[in-house]
């Protein structure tokens, strides 16, 4: 049985992995943190969760409450990922993370520390959206310059990081695809009057509103047709899900540091 500690777990997407994790077969809620002077800090985190008394306790304190853990599961921000990955370093556990907006700096340290443990760092845990990803690869490369790639994401006004980090990883990809560089040719968003759309431009575009949980297209456009790739989450749970499903693989994984492609077997093929 493979033991998860689940960072911010009083939070909104916290308690949807508890969730996930307390109906899955073959993990079990170990734990959860919580920021210091949370209401949350001391209760029982199934209770907080909403499933229940499960036996172990919210803590604000890390670095013991990973002492009862197999693997953590993290969808907070930048800086508090990334005091996450320097524990479970120190503490050799196994570490899980969706959280966006890393910073160049941040990815450095990442690309440096995640691969002493066994690390899965994805911008988006969805199976759709990484499914998404790789059709997007597909298509690109079968269309080439041929056809112009603009990328629009939308999600809920309470998100911070702008665009999504999946626009940021699609947008990747495609210029993978390509072999294009994205720092000359990514733009973000357009306004005013211009000579009109560049031949290699590929296009993002961001829109904050309601409670979308998050979408995300991404259109070729050639002369006389357009193609659309779209993805739209329904609730947070497919996140959830994703991340848990990484957490059981993980475990059975060399150190390393991997991604969603890596979970559902796409970069073996």
């Amino acid at each position: 049985m493979t033991k998860v500690l689940v960072i911010g777990v009083a939070g909104r997407m916290g308690k949807t992995i508890a969730s996930c994790v307390d109906d899955t077969e073959g993990v079990e809620l170990a734990g959860g943190t919580e920021r210091p002077g949370s209401p949350a800090i001391g209760k029982d985190v199934g209770e907080v969760a909403g499933l229940g008394k499960c036996g172990a306790l919210v803590s604000d304190q890390l670095a013991s409450a990973l002492d009862s853990c197999d693997v953590v599961i993290d969808f907070s921000l930048p800086e508090s990922s990334m005091e996450t990955l320097r524990l479970t370093v120190a503490k050799n556990k196994s570490l899980v993370i969706g959280t966006t907006g890393f910073s160049a700096e941040q990815k450095k340290e990442i690309s440096e520390l995640a691969p002493k443990i066994r690390c899965v760092l994805a911008p988006n845990m969805s199976i759709g959206v990484n499914m998404l990803f790789k059709a997007v690869r597909d298509v690109a490369q079968a269309l080439g310059d041929d056809y112009d790639v603009e990328i629009v994401e939308a999600h809920h006004k309470f998100k911070k990081d702008a665009p999504s980090g999946t626009a940021v990883r699609i947008s990747e990809i495609v210029a993978e695809a390509l072999n294009r560089d994205l720092g000359e040719v990514g733009v973000y968003g357009r306004e005013g009057i211009t000579e009109g759309r560049g031949p290699k431009e590929i296009g993002v575009h961001t829109v904050r509103a309601g409670d979308i949980v998050g979408e995300h297209r991404v259109l070729f456009g050639g002369m006389g047709e357009t193609l659309e790739l779209f993805h739209r989450a329904q609730s947070r749970e497919t996140f959830a899900r994703g991340a848990v499903r990484a957490a059981k693989w993980l475990v059975d994984q060399a150190p390393g540091l991997y991604d969603m492609q890596d979970v559902l077997g796409f970069n073996n093929k």
